[in-house]
Parts: C-alpha cells; structure tokens; sequence
C-alpha cells in the first residue's frame, strides 16, 4: 500500500469560483490522481489496506462499460502489484475506458445483464475456493468505502452551510453523512441522485449511518436516467467549464452542479450560502457522451 500514497495528491484542494453571479467552492478531488481520482480513491484506500491484510492479491470487481471504478481499481492495482478482474456488464465492446482498464492489466469478463445482477453468485461461480481473491462491489460500496469518503470532512478546514455531492449508490454520500455528524458540523448535505428512481438512496445510506438529521436528497436531476442527458444540461457544463476552466462530467458532476445553481434559482437554496461542492472525478465519463458536446 505504501507505494499508491506517492502518487496523491492529498489533501486535495479547494478552489473559490464565480459562475453566473454566484461564488462557489469546490473540493477538487478529481485532482487526487489522473486515473484514481476523486471518490474513487476514498472508496479503495481501505479496501485495498483490508486485501493486504488478507493476503488477497487478485481483486475481483463489476462495473459497466464506461466505468470509472474499473479504470480507477485497474490502475490502483498496477501500481500495487495486484492482479484485477472486472465483470463488465453488457455485450463486449471495444471503447477507451476499458482499452486503458486493459492497458493496467485488467482482465475482463462481459457477462449479460440478468446474470449480473447478482454479483456474490457471479463471484461464487468463478472463483469459489481460490483463496488469492477479493470480492469488491460495484463502484467499490462497502463499509471500509465510506471509511474513507468521511476523511473529506477532516481536511476541511472551514465550515460550510451546505455540501453537495452526486450519488450513484450512496456510499458517498454516507460517508460525507458520516463524516458531518463525527464532527458535529452544522453542515447540511445535499445529495443528487443521478439516476432515475433514486428513492432507494436515503436505506442505503442508512445502512452506514444512523443519524440522517442532516441528509437532504434531491430526485429531480436525474435528467431522464443514469448517463443520460439533455442538451440543457450539456449546454450547462460547456458554460460552466468555459467560465470556470473546471471539467465536469455528464453522468456526475455535471448533474449535481446544474443542481445547485437551480436550486439557487428556485430559491430553495440561498443565495447567499456558503457551498462547498465535492468534484468526485469521474471524467472519462465524458468519453462515451463525447459526441454530445459538438
């Protein structure tokens, strides 16, 4: 594990922006590692620490086909000597993610979309008594995953009236939770969804955190679903990335962002608020919607 420390960037900084009229901080852990970056990297620190101590040196993960996890758990591994197996959901393509996943060793295996539903089962079935492997799930969630995402709140050194993230499963955002009521912070957290029915986020979180007091979840930017989009929200990162030189992703941090100055429109968020937004990386994201952008 020694080696993977020498090549973050940690704290990671915060940068003070402008965008329409509104100053906005934002937590720049895409900049933590060019391929581990972002909550990719505080999901895997502890996973990787408890494989060690294991003695696991063959790490075996699911994801889809345009998956930070994968690359991010790919290159995470290389760097520590371990082998890495990724059960990719869907029919096999050829795209840029995987080919990098590849290029760090990664071995793939397309599985179609019922069998891989249940992912202890897929594990069970290929590697069932190998003792060399360890089980990590999809976008890494886990208890040692929110272990690390609450470690954002400790290097904060200001309070803030509210942080937003984006949530694919919640583990983030359970650790953010997490790390607020260790602290006792007066900080609220708000947490978009960015798939369509994520009513199912708030159990989730609630399976790492007891005290949700201070847990405010937003449905309604999803923009039709996971990795989908409108020209809408495209038109908003291409303004927001123009003005602010910060890349934001059309599945993540493009979503949440959009989010905050909306709900400053609305008013259901002041204006006047100190905001700390979470860039969780996730940029080659933009790869497989790159065509979108003109």
């Amino acid at each position: 594990m020694g080696k993977l420390f020498l090549f973050m960037l940690l704290p990671s900084p915060i940068h003070q922006v402008s965008f329409r009229g509104k100053s906005l901080f934002v937590k720049r852990d895409d900049l933590i590692d060019p391929f581990v970056s972002g909550n990719k990297w505080r999901k895997l620190k502890y996973i990787l620490q408890d494989a060690a101590q294991k003695h696991k040196n063959h790490l075996i993960t699911f994801g889809g086909t345009y998956s930070n996890h994968l690359l991010a758990t790919a290159a995470a591994a290389a760097k520590n000597h371990l082998r890495t197996t990724a059960f990719v959901r869907g029919e096999e393509v050829n795209n840029p993610v995987l080919s990098l996943c590849k290029l760090f060793g990664m071995q793939l295996h397309f599985v179609d979309r019922k069998s891989y539903k249940n992912k202890k089962a897929l594990f069970e079935q290929h590697y069932s008594g190998n003792n060399d492997t360890y089980f990590i799930d999809e976008g890494g969630a886990s208890k040692e995953a929110t272990r690390g995402c609450a470690e954002i709140i400790d290097e904060l050194k200001e309070n803030f009236d509210y942080i937003f993230c984006a949530a694919g499963t919640g583990t983030t955002a359970a650790g953010l939770l997490e790390g607020i009521n260790k602290q006792q912070l007066p900080t609220e957290l708000h947490v978009i969804p960015v798939l369509k029915g994520g009513d199912f986020m708030k159990a989730e979180i609630a399976n790492y955190v007891n005290d949700l007091s201070k847990l405010r979840l937003h449905f309604d930017y999803h923009f039709g679903g996971y990795a989908k989009t409108t020209p809408e929200l495209i038109t908003f990162i291409k303004d927001f990335t123009g003005s602010t030189g910060i890349l934001l992703d059309p599945i993540y941090t493009g979503k949440m962002c959009y989010a905050i100055f909306d709900l400053i429109a609305k008013g259901i968020i002041k204006k006047e608020a100190k905001i700390l937004m979470l860039h969780t990386g996730g940029l080659f994201g933009i790869l497989g919607k790159i065509d979108e952008f003109g």
